[in-house]
């Protein structure tokens, strides 16, 4: 049984077992708590699909919070333009949260 839930914006493919990392969930969010996404765009149970227009009714993703606070591999941002003598250097690392998901429900 899988489902399709969007988290914070982005669709994640969500089985039970497995690992997310999705965007930042914010400060109030503690370690060990419970998280539930209600916006499940599609469940699939062992072939019976269904699809959500837009979500799926009454179905929800229930996830415990590993780390709250997860920083992604840097990206480095260079920009040149030649014989100018302009040359820019800039770095961010995304922040991440790893989840758990924990139960899936129609």
């Amino acid at each position: 049984m899988y489902a399709i839930v969007e988290i914070k914006g982005q669709q994640f493919k969500a089985e039970e077992g497995k690992y997310l990392y999705v965007h930042h969930l914010g400060d109030e969010v503690k370690e060990g708590e419970t998280v539930v996404f209600d916006k499940v765009l599609l469940l699939d149970a062992d072939g019976d699909v269904t699809v959500g227009v837009p979500a799926v009714e009454g179905a929800k993703v229930t996830c415990e919070v590993l780390l709250p606070l997860v920083k992604g591999d840097k990206v480095l941002v260079f920009k040149k333009k030649r014989r100018k003598g302009y040359r820019r250097l800039n770095g961010h690392r995304q922040q991440f949260s790893k989840v758990l998901v924990k139960n899936i429900e129609k």
